[in-house]
């Protein structure tokens, strides 16, 4: 004859939640991260195919336009670079916590 706790652990075995792998879920988090990575890295390996392709296709009509810019708006622009690369620098570096 049971106990009376080895009776109610029986009665009790059906409402405990599913015993947990921490191994097991870090594997298949890792793996579905990695999953998710090469599908980026797949999808941003497209896109700059595409664009190498079509730079490739207009530079030809791009070109006198593309020295005509880039010697009016040149330093302009590169100004421009500057000062949204420190802005989002700077950003980034008060929104992290413990910097």
């Amino acid at each position: 004859m049971k106990s009376p706790d080895e009776r109610l652990a029986s009665l009790f075995a059906a409402d405990l939640p599913p015993r947990r792998d921490p191994g097991f879920q870090a594997e298949v988090l890792a793996a579905v991260a990695r999953r998710e990575f090469l599908g980026d890295v797949m999808a941003l390996g497209t896109l700059t195919a595409v664009a190498v392709a079509m730079i490739c296709v207009l530079w030809p009509a791009l070109s006198p336009t593309m020295s005509v810019v880039a010697r009016e708006l040149g330093p302009g622009l590169v100004c421009l670079a500057v000062a949204a690369s420190v802005a989002v620098m700077a950003r980034a570096r008060f929104l992290t916590p413990g910097s």
